[in-house]
């Protein structure tokens, strides 16, 4: 069996690579600007041995990069999302309205056998982007969107995955899994939590929005998106909790986690940072899902 090479952008703290190599890809590749990212892939070396890069996209020549099989982005989304987008404008945070030229850059130029980006949906509104992703001479796409992180994983989370090979390939639709686990599973007995007095104040009523509550004791019930902003604000999503005061706390850092699915053994430090890494990553259990889907491909 042919083992294909990858290597991944914006690549965060590498719940893409992890799924990719559950499923038997060789990564050789990480790259990412945050260096907190980087540092996080750098502390899961029990899963991540290939070379991890913390730098900018921007300033790195493509034939400089070791040559590989597939290319993978997941380059920032904030510019194509309906809830962020007018938040990305008013702090002129960075939105990937100019990243995505940057990765079209190294598919244009190395031209590897596959090519694989995952974004929000409301990427394919922007028909410069999605242009640039689907035109490309000399290859065949598959698009999927959305793909719901819930066919895996008790949570909400849904993405537009794109697929370009240079062979036409009928990639199959993710189907969802037999063995999803429940949201009350992934919860922890004695969970380490934070509960600023905020968090009070919004059960008490005292902001203009209310928490989503999630009570993992009904039937099939699914968590909201796993957020980055979670990190700066743990009372927008909160789970009930009989031992808790009022009876609601905030997710913990290894519950975001499991929810995102990565294992026990994955390390997170015990800082807020683990929540905004957490929730900027790609489900592994959908990176999987592309790594058995382009496995197939070169086999």
């Amino acid at each position: 069996m042919y083992t294909p090479t990858a290597k991944g952008y914006f690549s965060g703290c590498g719940g893409m690579e992890l799924g990719l190599i559950q499923a038997g890809i060789n990564v050789v590749q990480s790259l990412d600007l945050d260096k907190q990212a980087t540092d996080c892939m750098k502390t899961n070396s029990h899963y991540f041995n290939h070379s991890i890069l913390n730098a900018n996209i921007k300033d790195k020549a493509v034939l400089e990069q070791p040559h590989t099989d597939i290319i993978v982005g997941t380059y920032p989304c904030t510019k194509y999302s309906t809830i962020y987008s007018t938040i990305a404008d008013i702090h002129g945070t960075r939105t990937g309205d100019d990243l995505f030229l940057h990765f079209f850059r190294h598919i244009a130029i190395e031209k590897p056998e596959m090519y694989i980006v995952e974004n929000v949906p409301g990427m394919k509104k922007f028909k410069v982007v999605m242009e640039a992703m689907t035109k490309l001479p000399g290859y065949y796409v598959n698009i999927f969107c959305p793909v719901d992180a819930a066919i895996w994983l008790p949570q909400k989370r849904k993405r537009l995955i794109l697929i370009g090979t240079k062979k036409t390939n009928a990639i199959s639709e993710p189907k969802r899994s037999s063995n999803r686990p429940k949201l009350k599973g992934l919860l922890e007995n004695n969970p380490l939590i934070e509960m600023p007095e905020y968090i009070h104040s919004r059960i008490k009523g005292k902001y203009r929005d209310t928490p989503i509550i999630v009570d993992a004791d009904l039937p099939d019930v699914l968590a909201p998106t796993c957020v980055a902003h979670y990190s700066k604000d743990l009372s927008t999503r909160l789970i009930k909790d009989k031992k808790a005061k009022y009876g609601l706390r905030p997710f913990s850092i290894r519950e975001y986690a499991r929810l995102q699915g990565f294992p026990d053994d994955f390390i997170f430090n015990d800082q807020r940072n683990s929540y905004k890494l957490i929730g900027n990553a790609v489900p592994v259990d959908m990176g999987r899902w592309i790594g058995e889907s382009a496995m197939k491909y070169f086999n």
